[in-house]
């Protein structure tokens, strides 16, 4: 099932709703007969329809989830090690990103002024379901809603003058997500790729993970309690690299579909 945040493009700004996304092709792109069955309330629960069906085209995507909290994981996939000339940390390495960071498909990516070296990170991104703590490993993808596409935004120049990430990773716009949460995906080797226009960048697999995805959510539970909508940036395998403006990012990651993201300035 794919679960989409949208807002009706005849409405208004507040009117938002979730929604089940039925009729895309075998890549789990839209088509022209693709439409969005409106949920009645949000996902983290029952998911009890309204009766509503809204034509693909009518609708405009959003980012599927607001949540109170973005962690993300760094040094995940060996080969983005390596590139980076980091190490393996000995526990997960941990961070986290501002809310006001997010962004949905087709929204703009904007450059900050102070940096002249931003690249592109594609993450598969994990959706918290329920309020879980200390959770066992053995059970950790039971409080998982689903997974999306992510792009961890990153100032490579800020990141390395800083000594830490918070403002190279928390600039408006350097989270973007989606486009949709994919509830009945399995983990453990999905192919993901992110292509800056015709160049494709990235291109690994969530098998090379260092970490799983019930190992991450057990540990971080550990640490803080994860809210429903809250979501884990997984890592980024190697690939990155710069974006500049007037370039359109796509992240891809099989079972869930594509993200797209222009660059402009800010």
């Amino acid at each position: 099932m794919k679960i989409a945040r949208f807002a009706h493009r005849d409405s208004s700004v507040g009117d938002v709703s979730f929604g089940i996304v039925e009729g895309l092709d075998e890549h789990d792109e839209p088509t022209p007969s693709t439409q969005i069955s409106e949920l009645d309330g949000h996902p983290f629960g029952t998911t009890d329809l309204t009766g509503v069906v809204f034509p693909f085209s009518d609708v405009r995507l959003l980012a599927p989830v607001i949540p109170s909290k973005i962690i993300a994981v760094g040094r995940n996939y060996a080969a983005h090690i390596e590139e980076m000339g980091s190490t393996v940390p000995d526990e997960p390495m941990i961070f986290l990103k501002p809310s006001t960071s997010i962004i949905g498909p087709g929204d703009t990516i904007r450059l900050p002024a102070s940096s002249s070296e931003v690249d592109h990170e594609a993450e598969l991104a994990v959706v918290i379901g329920r309020l879980c703590r200390n959770v066992p490993v053995e059970t950790a993808l039971d409080v998982v809603l689903g997974y999306t596409c992510s792009n961890d935004v990153s100032a490579r120049d800020h990141q390395r003058s800083d000594g830490q990430w918070g403002r190279a990773k928390g600039f408006d716009t350097f989270c973007p997500l989606g486009p949709w949460i994919a509830t009945n995906v399995d983990p453990a080797d999905l192919r993901i790729t992110c292509s800056v226009g015709d160049d494709l960048r990235q291109d690994s697999t969530t098998a090379l993970l260092l970490r799983d995805v019930a190992t991450l959510v057990s540990w971080i539970s550990g640490v803080m309690t994860l809210l429903p909508g809250d979501v884990i940036l997984t890592g980024t395998p190697a690939g990155v690299g710069r974006i500049t403006a007037g370039d359109v990012v796509q992240v891809s990651i099989d079972g869930i579909g594509t993200l797209e993201n222009p660059v402009d300035h800010g």
